[in-house]
């Protein structure tokens, strides 16, 4: 029986009125969690309140907050934003979801609200750059200057030639929509950033796609957007996302990381360079003193070790001083030059990234990651990365408005604090909850979770003889239908090769193919076995037989060298909550409950998530990790596995 709306709450009995339109035009069925979601959505919205919602594979979230939330914004005119982990689901968002509800809200309403997508400037083609407005170096970016560049018989060359025949065809200009697509390199040929954008000064401001973009989503009801430009809008000075009202974030376990991520800035001689290249080329600036402070800062930072800078030396600090002071200089001879508007916006976007970097570097040290890398070839880079980003999205992000944050991923160790902290909730005015509307799936039935008890402890080697036996039984007991997911390549590698020696199945190795085509040859064989590694453990979504074996080869800590996690760790550990407990703890269960959730897919989904690392049984943290992962039926009887997963390669032979 379907939980009963409150007959009092008129916003929510709309909203579930939508959701059965929505389910009536799809030919669907009534899912108990679903409606529990739309109910609750329904009294956050209602109360100004923040709500997190855990909804399990096969829930519809996207249906789930967006009935009540369009039914919202009709009925009060507030605008609402939908902020999503990826383009991809942004898309299906728009062209799939959205238009479903739309179609509903209008049934039962009489009105039928607007949808647009806000992206960032450079997802647009520009029409003055396709037409010759800008110089051929000039751009934050760095197109590649080769002879062929320009020639219609190179490779980039011909997917320019078809941008340029596209920007006369295209109503959009957004990239997205352009099929096939092309490479990143070609389409900075025709795009610019937001900060080299001409404004009201460019000369097709009226044709503007990312203008006319801009426009459609200032009056929607409601804009879909990403994690990405949410993050800038909410790290930034600037309002992204004028008179916003209700915020749902889909996907939301991958916020935090997602806004830390685009808010990390790089410094090296190169980018120092390429401005001074771009003071000269575009605002015939001298630029001397700029190269000499380039080459000084690389003196200084050459010495120091890779990774986490545990203290800033006086030489580096004093480099990035005289940068601090050249670039000023810079700036205010750039104010007077007498370059022409363009020159002098594409030279004032690119020292604004430098002058961006030095600030945050001017802030306090303890605030950020600061951390040093070097490539293959040598060239060092100096890194700052927010260490808080729960702040600027708790305070700017969700403040003054309802906040409802979901995704199959949030209770970690049964618990929903964790992500309340990391996302903000914490230091948001208004009050929260939060609720686990399950799925419609039932893991225990449907799964069994093998912990491979009699296995010793992984070591820093990769796969133990004992932990690549296992594997390889269980692959051979289940006839393939694997997806094993490892923790670093050496152990991917190492099961690879195992699986090729000593079976007859199919194995596909990540990166031996681009990951759709693997994750599709992987789909449409029952014996195939698919091995990768952290880009495995999310998003792949194969349903059906080909996917009834999951394989963790260990508890996915984060690795102790990464250096935004040691500062994250050091942080936690000065504020007493501890490191362990309190960033790699939380990040392990969260890719453990992830790539547990690859099996079940749907209702008829069968099979086995076996972890090949007992510390899940004999560490005090073992029972945190169980309770975050799907509750599958557990054994530790490799007997009872083999014999199921034989039964099961035997189904629908």
């Amino acid at each position: 029986m379907s939980e009963e709306v409150e007959p009092g709450n008129s916003e929510a009995s709309k909203a579930i009125k939508v959701l059965d339109a929505v389910i009536e035009s799809m030919g669907g069925t009534q899912r108990d969690g679903q409606r529990r979601m739309v109910t609750d959505i329904s009294e956050a919205l209602k109360s100004d309140g923040h709500i997190l919602i855990q909804a399990g594979t096969g829930t519809g979230k996207s249906i789930g907050y967006l009935a009540p939330l369009l039914s919202h914004c009709v009925a009060t005119g507030e605008r609402g934003l939908v902020t999503t982990a990826t383009l991809a689901l942004q898309r299906q968002i728009l062209t799939k979801d959205a238009p479903t509800v739309q179609d509903a809200v209008a049934k039962v309403t009489g009105i039928r609200p607007t949808v647009a997508v806000q992206k960032g400037w450079s997802n647009y083609l520009c029409l003055n750059r396709v037409n010759g407005g800008y110089p051929d170096e000039g751009t934050l970016f760095d197109p590649a200057h080769t002879p062929s560049v320009h020639s219609s018989t190179s490779a980039l060359g011909k997917e320019v030639l078809r941008l340029r025949q596209w920007a006369k065809e295209t109503d959009t200009g957004d990239r997205d929509d352009l099929l096939p697509g092309v490479d990143d390199r070609a389409w900075r040929h025709v795009s610019v950033a937001k900060r080299e954008c001409l404004g009201k000064t460019c000369p097709y401001i009226d044709d503007c796609f990312a203008q006319q973009a801009r426009e459609r989503a200032g009056e929607a009801d409601l804009v879909v957007t990403n994690h990405s430009l949410f993050g800038i809008h909410c790290t930034s000075p600037n309002d992204l996302f004028e008179d916003i009202g209700p915020v749902v974030v889909d996907e939301a376990h991958e916020l935090a990381e997602r806004v830390r991520s685009q808010a990390t800035m790089t410094l090296s001689q190169t980018m120092i360079h390429r401005v001074s290249r771009r003071l000269r080329t575009n605002a015939k600036l001298e630029t001397d003193a700029l190269d000499v402070a380039a080459v000084d800062f690389v003196a200084a930072l050459t010495p120091c070790e890779e990774g986490l800078m545990g203290s800033r030396p006086q030489a580096l600090v004093s480099a990035l001083a005289v940068l601090d002071n050249v670039s000023r200089e810079l700036g205010t001879q750039l104010q007077a030059s007498s370059a022409d508007q363009t020159g002098k916006i594409l030279a004032r976007g690119s020292l604004d990234e430098l002058r961006d970097f030095i600030a945050g570097w001017s802030e306090d040290p303890a605030s950020m990651a600061t951390f040093v890398t070097k490539d293959d070839a040598g060239n060092v880079s100096l890194n700052l990365a927010p260490l808080d980003v729960a702040l600027p999205v708790g305070s700017k992000g969700f403040s003054g408005r309802p906040a409802i944050l979901t995704s199959a991923t949030l209770a970690l160790g049964g618990s929903f604090d964790q992500m309340a902290r990391d996302c903000g909730f914490m230091v948001s005015k208004q009050p929260w909850t939060s609720r686990d509307v399950g799925t419609p799936f039932d893991p225990a039935r449907q799964g069994i979770l093998y912990i491979a008890s009699g296995l010793p402890d992984p070591g820093p080697g990769g796969l133990s003889d004992a932990a690549t036996d296992e594997l390889v039984a269980l692959a051979q007991a289940s006839g393939g239908g694997m997806l094993a997911l490892f923790t670093s390549w050496k152990a991917a590698n190492q099961g690879y090769e195992a699986l090729k020696d000593r079976t007859e199945l199919t194995v596909y190795r990540q990166g031996d193919e681009t990951l759709s085509v693997l994750v599709d040859r992987f789909r449409r064989e029952r014996d195939a076995c698919l091995v990768g590694t952290l880009s495995l453990w999310q998003g792949v979504d194969v349903v059906g037989d080909s996917c009834r074996l999951v394989v963790i080869d260990r508890i996915p800590f984060p690795h102790p060298d990464n250096p935004v996690t040691k500062a994250l760790s050091q942080d936690a550990d000065a504020r007493g909550i501890g490191g362990f407990w309190g960033v790699s703890l939380p990040h392990a269960a969260l890719l453990m409950a992830q790539g547990a959730g690859r099996l079940i897919r749907s209702s008829s989904d069968r099979g086995v998530v076996a972890i090949l690392d007992r510390r899940v049984d004999t560490k005090s943290y073992g029972g945190y990790l169980l309770n975050s992962l799907p509750r599958m039926w557990v054994t530790r009887d490799q007997g009872v596995v083999k014999g199921a997963l034989s039964r099961l390669s035997k189904v629908n032979c």
